[in-house]
């Protein structure tokens, strides 16, 4: 892990990022970008109308010195910092900004949103975790020492997770956390016997040249039986993949990963399949 991006708007959960992200950057020797998105958009820094360029300029300014005053932290001494500011609030710049300095990892500070306000607008990590193709570690409390014991991983162990489930090893590795895998079993047209998982998760482990044990959990939903089963085995960090949905696929399907970014009050690790 090289570098982390975390995107602030000076909120308390921007904080929290941040504090989380300065952790695992001492930990891993790795660098932060800072990236801050002003509510400017292309009509006001281009039209005549609308803004004055001096004005513009005069937001731009102040962002650079609520940014420069957000970063004076005493934890972040002996971190390597590089603020980025965008004029614009789209949220796939992120992503944009993640591939150019080939960031590893993206940390956000989320509430979670719940009700109409989660169908119609969503949360900023949602819109972040639906655009990135690298993990987006969400977290919503105050975590200075960024220390993870159990990591869970719950994914349905199709072939096209693969990629997601070696990732998410691979970083529960460095962070020196034992590593958990979970089948949510649910009942309706998704359940399947135990003897049924057995198999398919004794063909994507093979696959996978892994070897190790593979947890079954049941409950009404896949979402509540990740949250419940964290509780269970007290883990400290759920990870999971995402197929970052987008439009109305995203609407009437919904992702489970953005929902557990949402709503998990342990922190969430997505991983883009």
């Amino acid at each position: 892990m090289k570098t982390i991006i975390v995107p602030v708007d000076f909120s308390q959960q921007s904080e929290y990022a941040l504090k989380t992200a300065a952790s695992l950057a001492k930990k891993h020797n790795a660098a932060i970008l800072v990236l801050h998105m002003l509510e400017l958009n292309y009509a006001m820094i281009t039209s005549s109308e609308a803004y004055h360029p001096e004005q513009t300029v005069f937001l731009i300014k102040a962002a650079e010195k609520r940014l420069a005053d957000f970063l004076s932290k005493p934890y972040l001494k002996g971190v390597s910092i590089t603020p980025v500011i965008k004029h614009y609030k789209v949220f796939s710049e992120v992503n944009e900004v993640a591939e150019k300095h080939k960031a590893d990892l993206i940390v956000m500070g989320s509430h979670g949103t719940d009700g109409l306000q989660e169908i119609f607008f969503g949360s900023n990590a949602e819109k972040v975790v639906r655009t990135s193709e690298i993990p987006v570690l969400v977290v919503k409390k105050d975590r200075e020492d960024f220390k993870i014991g159990t990591f869970v991983f719950a994914c349905d162990f199709q072939l096209d997770c693969m990629p997601a489930f070696r990732r998410a090893k691979k970083f529960a590795d460095s962070l020196g956390a034992e590593f958990r895998a979970v089948y949510i079993n649910t009942p309706g047209d998704h359940f399947m016997s135990s003897g049924d998982i057995n198999q398919l998760v004794a063909n994507f482990l093979k696959e996978a040249k892994i070897g190790m044990v593979v947890d079954q959990y049941n409950d009404y939903s896949v979402e509540r039986g990740v949250v419940n089963y964290c509780a269970s085995v007290g883990a400290d960090l759920v990870g999971i993949p995402t197929h970052g949905r987008r439009g109305i696929s995203h609407f009437f399907m919904g992702s489970i990963g953005e929902d557990l970014a949402n709503h998990s009050a342990i922190p969430v690790i997505t991983f883009k399949i």
